[in-house]
């Protein structure tokens, strides 16, 4: 089964980063299909983005954007109302926040976990901007089985060598331990 994953969030908090971190999971999951594509209106700070993630038992040949997704990951708030659209009838809606999933009232199964709060914790920032990437993936290993804690906190150690990558693995740890969710 393909998994189909969309990432919601603004520029400069990590979703683009987010997507291609989940996919190499994905691989070091024995998985031979990855694939992870950005979508960006304007490039800046701030401006919202969606980022894209395929991951596959088989070679993926699809190059279209991800229209049904089976999970999203929503960066803040108030782009649920735009990251719901299209989510399959049994798909799984990450959400950054301090609230607990039982706090929304929307028809997909949630998961919540505060990305934020973790990220300034570790302080993984940016310009002063907290990055949420490696905490908010640490809620994925709750929702999908086959993508374990391990194979995510790999990935970001091997994409980020010492202890930058040590300390973006101990915030997603964290964040796999804050999430609830509800089906």
């Amino acid at each position: 089964m393909m998994y189909e994953i969309r990432f919601h969030g603004r520029g400069g908090q990590g979703a683009v980063t987010a997507a291609a971190l989940l996919c190499r999971a994905g691989f070091l999951a024995g998985k031979k299909g990855v694939q992870a594509f950005p979508l960006f209106g304007a490039e800046r700070r701030g401006a919202p983005v969606k980022a894209f993630a395929r991951i596959d038992d088989e070679e993926i040949v699809l190059a279209s954007q991800i229209y049904e997704p089976d999970y999203v990951f929503v960066f803040e708030e108030w782009l649920i109302e735009y990251a719901i659209e299209g989510l399959k009838k049994d798909g799984w809606m990450i959400i950054n926040t301090k609230k607990k999933p039982e706090d929304f009232d929307l028809d997909c199964k949630i998961a919540t976990t505060d990305a934020t709060g973790i990220a300034l914790s570790n302080n993984l920032k940016v310009a002063g901007f907290p990055v949420i990437n490696s905490s908010i993936l640490g809620a994925f290993p709750k929702v999908c089985e086959e993508i374990k804690l391990e194979h995510i906190t790999q990935a970001i150690k091997n994409y980020w060598p010492g202890d930058i990558g040590k300390n973006n693995a101990h915030a997603c740890e964290q964040a796999f331990n804050a999430t609830e969710v509800k089906e």
